[in-house]
């Protein structure tokens, strides 16, 4: 026992870690900043951009772009919490990052991811009442219904990563300096804890497994609702409008989501850590790079705002 509690003493010590990234040959690090420099400006051009366009046109403000937009916003700040430490971490030979900052980045992680999560379900909830109860949808999405809903998705998000960033307090960590990751991750940390982390994983079991199951289950009714109605209608034209309508959120939706189930549903293996950052590459700077190609491309309406806006700037 008393050599248990000197262990953890010198435990708390240790507020510095490495991020081993992905990379392990050296000459691979300026092309890889390169390239994910690139991702990242055009991330953030696409999303911060879509986000002043859908603000600046009064011809947007109905809640299906107003929700596009914190979308896009976001988008923006998870790729902002994860891609600039990291490249810097190219250019860097140390790749050292305080315990204050790991959490920091934890925090602001957790609380986008599980906002986007809510935003993605509150969408789809609002292209079920526009396809299935057009005449309705003025009373039922209000402004003010859609700002409640809005709001109550950061609210959720702060909330989910407040609780994580609380228990996380309760860790120390001595057994490995090296967080095998190229950003802090809840899980990584827990493989480096010397403090018994079964009620941390608990908690993420629990909270993050219902707010995934909750969202999912909300999208996949509304899609359900949305194409039981769209079969029913019996004009070609209706169908085409239907499914240009909710086509880019369905996209969108799949990516997302597709790549969490692919992260929590894939057996363990050897190369469990590798495989994991693969992953979370994709659910972290790829989804953000695709979406606002994916809506602007697949959206008539915001392709003419962006016409228009060029038209009188230029």
């Amino acid at each position: 026992k008393f050599l248990n509690k000197m262990d953890t003493k010198n435990a708390t010590l240790l507020t510095k870690f490495v991020l081993s990234g992905f990379t392990y040959q050296p000459q691979w690090q300026i092309p890889l900043f390169l390239v994910f420099l690139v991702i990242y400006l055009i991330t953030i051009v696409g999303n911060l951009g879509l986000t002043a366009l859908i603000c600046n046109d009064p011809q947007l403000h109905i809640p299906m772009y107003l929700l596009l937009g914190n979308l896009a916003f976001v988008d923006a700040w998870i790729s902002s919490t994860v891609t600039p430490k990291m490249l810097v971490n190219f250019l860097g030979k140390s790749n050292i990052i305080s315990l204050s900052e790991c959490k920091t980045q934890l925090f602001s992680f957790v609380f986008s991811a599980t906002t986007e999560c809510f935003l993605l379900a509150t969408m789809a909830y609002d292209r079920y009442v526009a396809i299935c109860k057009p005449l309705l949808y003025p009373m039922i999405m209000t402004y003010r219904l859609c700002t409640w809903l809005l709001v109550s998705s950061f609210v959720c998000g702060f909330l989910h990563s407040i609780v994580h960033i609380g228990f996380l307090f309760r860790l120390t960590f001595c057994n490995s300096k090296i967080i095998h990751h190229f950003y802090c991750d809840i899980m990584p940390l827990f493989k480096i804890s010397c403090t018994d982390t079964s009620i941390n994983v608990l908690i993420v079991f629990i909270f993050s497994g219902s707010i995934q199951v909750f969202t999912i289950l909300i999208v996949l009714v509304s899609y359900t609702l949305v194409l039981f109605t769209i079969l029913k209608k019996k004009s070609l034209q209706g169908i085409k409008k239907a499914f240009s309508t909710c086509g880019a959120h369905l996209l969108s939706v799949s990516l997302y989501y597709g790549s969490l189930l692919f992260m929590y549903v894939r057996p363990g293996s050897a190369k469990s850590d590798d495989q994991d950052m693969m992953d979370s590459l994709f659910y972290t700077i790829i989804i953000p790079l695709l979406n606002p190609i994916i809506y602007s491309l697949r959206n008539k309406k915001v392709i003419d705002s962006l016409r228009k806006m060029l038209k009188r700037n230029v």
